[in-house]
């Protein structure tokens, strides 16, 4: 009986594409290959590219070429080179990165082991089916921690948002049926997740295309009625789509976190219709309003720095709203000139440095904010999933229902090493707050 073919895998960019990786990880497992570890012991090795903006796409290619190193210097015999990069770069992968053996587009996936097997042979291969017509969801391995998962319900996206390739790259918005989702939530509870993060490009238009109308709040209620797993949170929401019957899935549903990712980008209404981001500053104000008369309610967001056009006016009503809004989460991230997308051609490009500066003095604000909302937390006692040991504060740390996995902050707490579990809820009293982070002390 002939070894098993070792295959690693590097998955990049968004839990999305995760998503993408843990289909085809259990195809591969499936057809019966082995999985590594370590892309030094792989005979093939699968990278999972992202390609949203320039920073991204850089650390994809990165990311091949030192595994290019293992095919000329050890065992490994071909790369395969899978998700957003090969989508928007198809006619230009083989003859820019001559080290890839295979390519796939994001609607060929399930052709991942024909790929590997022609990589493994050094026979090029590449596969480019209809992305809106890929089949989605199926089973997978997970690559999370057991006790938490991610859920897509939905692929593609319909926006249009002037600076956005993601249309481009993943086609149009499709929901998947409701009771597929929900038989794959009681899977996942099956396999001991306690926290679902349910996510898409865009949640809130979760249904619409199926059952004409936005179903987020009632996939939600369903999830919570066929499952007793105790976390589920939401990212990816838009301010036009946040509906009255989401706000009250929030208010009502004591486990669905209140905790949201509310994606603004900006906040004058100029660079809002420039961006084509519907509805303007109005609905921007308006959702974080109607969310933040929920008792608890976190709101984290995200803003784009020196869109082309921004004017020094424009960038201080950003600022002036940061301030006075405080989100609890905020990231900021300058603008990224994407070939294939409206903006790429305005007028009024702005300067690098410049772009960059912004940046910086958003989160200089939003760090200023956090350590401040963070000092109020002293004396709280918050629920906190554990998720592991840090060696050097001698401290367990995991996160409270305001810290989103792999995104945002985290919550330390002394206890003997090796008395909590990964996973495991305790109560945590807050002592000392930093500015992203709390330190604390576990209650019995």
């Amino acid at each position: 009986m002939s070894q098993a073919l070792k295959v690693g895998f590097v998955s990049l960019g968004c839990p999305k594409n995760q998503l993408d990786a843990e289909v085809m990880l259990h195809e591969l497992y499936d057809a019966g290959f082995e999985i590594v570890s370590e892309d030094i012991d792989a005979d093939v090795v699968i990278v999972n590219t992202c390609a949203f903006i320039e920073s991204a796409k850089q650390e994809s290619i990165d990311n091949i070429i030192d595994i290019g190193w293992l095919k000329k210097n050890r065992q490994l015999k071909g790369i395969v080179v899978t998700g957003c990069l090969a989508e928007r770069y198809r006619d230009a992968i083989f003859d820019e990165l001559p080290e890839v053996d295979a390519v796939l587009g994001v609607g060929s996936i399930h052709d991942i082991v024909k790929a590997v097997k022609s990589a493994a042979k050094g026979k090029r291969y590449s596969s480019y089916l209809d992305k809106d017509c890929v089949r989605l969801g199926g089973e997978r391995i997970i690559t999370t921690p057991e006790y938490y998962a991610y859920l897509k319900i939905a692929e593609g996206c319909d926006n249009r948002c002037t600076y956005c390739a993601i249309p481009n790259i993943r086609g149009r918005f499709r929901s998947r049926p409701m009771d597929e989702l929900v038989d794959e939530a009681k899977v996942l509870e099956g396999l001991g997740v306690k926290e679902l993060v349910i996510v898409a490009q865009d949640t809130t238009r979760y249904g619409v295309d199926l059952y004409g109308e936005y179903k987020l709040a009632e996939l939600i209620h369903k999830i919570s009625e066929a499952t007793s797993i105790p976390w589920l949170r939401v990212l990816y929401c838009y301010p036009d789509k946040i509906t009255d019957e989401l706000i009250a899935e929030f208010r009502n549903n004591p486990r669905l976190l209140k905790y949201i990712d509310l994606p603004i980008q900006h906040i004058s209404d100029d660079i809002l219709r420039r961006m084509n981001r519907h509805g303007g500053s109005d609905v921007v104000r308006s959702a974080v309003a109607r969310l933040r008369e929920i008792p608890g309610m976190v709101i984290r967001t995200t803003v784009i720095c020196g869109f082309p056009g921004e004017t020094e006016a424009d960038f201080e009503e950003l600022c002036e709203f940061i301030k006075e809004t405080k989100f609890d989460r905020l990231g900021a991230f300058a603008y990224s000139r994407e070939e294939d997308t409206p903006a790429y051609d305005f007028e009024n490009q702005i300067d690098e440095q410049i772009k960059q500066d912004r940046v910086d003095i958003v989160m200089a604000e939003q760090s200023r904010i956090s350590e401040e909302l963070n000092w109020k937390k002293i004396g709280e006692v918050l629920e906190v999933i554990s998720e592991g040991w840090d060696e050097v504060s001698g401290a367990y740390f995991g996160r409270s229902y305001a810290d989103a996995p792999e995104i945002d902050g985290k919550v330390y707490f002394r206890a003997k090493k090796n008395t909590i579990s990964d996973g495991e809820f305790v109560r945590v009293r807050v002592t000392e707050a930093v500015d992203y982070d709390l330190v604390g002390e576990i209650v019995k």
